[in-house]
């Protein structure tokens, strides 16, 4: 006899009154009507947004335990949820939500031996002596896997990110380091990885951190308390450790100095690194070379903007998980008009939902073009290095094979120079990147292009003024 809707829901309805009160079951089961049975999807209809939020926070395990033994192990359950009427409308306005409960990441007990005097220590926030630590992993279990879509401009990172949680330090990629533009969603990639291995490996030790609170807890233990081996030997008691912004600790030698000793550590004992970046390794600078080696030792992936197809299932995918349907030619428009980067997509999408939430109104197109006016107007012009070699060639007369050439004429050596200055201060590419299309020059050649036309502008007023024409010239 095939499966329906209704035999479905009704055995687990069975299940779930044999394990809560009856009076729980009476409120929050019996008014729940089962409505279609798709696949391994079984969708529900609830009484409110409440009842919904309700059945999430108290009863996620139960009916997802009484699901899998109904439909199997990829069942998924759907929220069909009855609104108010919309305004001027005699229909019902409905919400369909996707069960996508994600219990907080649990902490990990960790003995560790003390080398000061001070008996205790709670987690490894609070130093000196440790003893009985309970570690809390510091990871967001919203950021994952399964709302981090892949595409064309993070699939090497994505899926390096997967091998890593499969096999965490049993791969050649240790330590990852992710680097990109803001918005992009290194962060959202490095706790997905987390979140990814505490699920697989339960009794991991894995450890989220900012460079900016590695910082502080160096200057709080080390300079402050003196107990800098307490603070060494903490970290090296990480199974996997998940450093954000790790360019953030240009300029400061002694905390670089700590981490290179932890990074020691980790990576001989095979432990996992992660590393996530705004700059790639070459472009990072004032940090030691000892240690910027060792991030190049496993794999360096590049977050790129995402095209038009990926934002496109970036928009798909939040809409479905916060159970809104949107026109077609809304989502389309979004996803053309918003190309800078993931963060401000979301927002635009939000700033949608949000106006057709409170005014229970489809979204229409009048309204799609108000919203993204806010952000692309915030949004800085895209260049392109294609586009900046092509205004300084016509700005010196010449064509780009002449700005591009092995020749050492002054005037087309500094014009050269002048594009790879605009080239990094203007694009998000990195310095190899920049190098390779001008001319096919190396990053070496960049930085001293870009460093030789900062000195000419303070002491040449007639190539001040190329930068300052060209700059007007690149803005417009």
């Amino acid at each position: 006899m095939a499966k329906t809707a209704e035999t479905v829901w009704n055995n687990c309805l069975k299940f779930i009154e044999d394990n809560i009160s009856p009076q729980a079951y009476k409120t929050w089961f019996e008014p729940v009507l089962a409505v279609k049975l798709q696949d391994q999807s079984l969708s529900i209809q609830v009484p409110s947004k409440f009842f919904y939020e309700w059945l999430e926070e108290h009863y996620f395990n139960l009916l997802k335990v009484a699901l899998t033994k109904e439909i199997g192990k990829g069942a998924k359950l759907l929220y069909i949820i009855k609104m108010e009427n919309r305004a001027g409308s005699s229909q019902s306005f409905t919400e369909k939500i996707p069960s996508s409960h994600r219990g907080k990441v649990s902490s990990q007990d960790v003995n560790m031996k003390v080398t000061s005097k001070s008996p205790e220590l709670k987690n490894p926030f609070v130093i000196p002596g440790i003893r009985n630590l309970k570690i809390d992993s510091q990871l967001n279990a919203n950021y994952n896997f399964d709302n981090f879509l892949e595409g064309e401009s993070n699939r090497l990172a994505r899926s390096a990110g997967k091998a890593i949680a499969n096999k965490p330090g049993g791969t050649s990629f240790n330590p990852l380091l992710v680097f990109g533009g803001s918005g992009l969603g290194k962060t959202h990639l490095a706790h997905a990885i987390g979140v990814d291995i505490k699920e697989k490996y339960p009794d991991k030790t894995v450890l989220y951190i900012s460079a900016e609170k590695f910082t502080q807890q160096y200057i709080d233990s080390a300079i402050k308390r003196k107990n800098l081996n307490d603070f060494i030997h903490f970290y090296q008691l990480i199974d996997v450790l998940i450093v954000d912004d790790i360019q953030l600790l240009s300029g400061k030698m002694k905390t670089q100095e700590a981490f290179f000793h932890i990074f020691n550590h980790l990576h001989q004992n095979g432990k996992q690194v992660i590393l996530t970046s705004d700059k790639a390794p070459v472009d990072m600078q004032e940090i030691e070379q000892r240690l910027l080696s060792r991030f190049k030792w496993g794999l360096s992936a590049e977050l790129q903007v995402p095209d038009y197809y990926t934002r496109r299932k970036i928009i798909e995918s939040k809409l479905y998980r916060d159970g809104v349907e949107m026109p077609e030619d809304i989502i389309d428009y979004v996803a053309k008009n918003i190309k800078s980067n993931i963060r401000e997509l979301e927002g635009a999408i939000i700033s949608l939902i949000a106006h057709s939430s409170f005014s229970k109104t489809e979204v229409d197109i009048e309204l799609a073009q108000k919203i993204v006016s806010n952000f692309v107007r915030k949004t800085k012009k895209d260049v392109s290095i294609d586009q900046i070699q092509k205004t300084v060639s016509e700005y010196f007369n010449m064509d780009i094979e002449t700005l591009q050439s092995k020749t050492r004429k002054r005037h087309i050596v500094q014009a050269r120079q002048i594009a790879m200055y605009f080239a990094k201060k203007m694009t998000k590419s990195s310095l190899a990147s920049i190098g390779k299309q001008i001319g096919s020059r190396d990053h070496a050649t960049v930085l001293h292009a870009c460093k030789t036309v900062d000195n000419l502008q303070s002491t040449d007023k007639e190539f001040k003024k190329y930068v300052e024409d060209l700059t007007s010239k690149l803005k417009n």
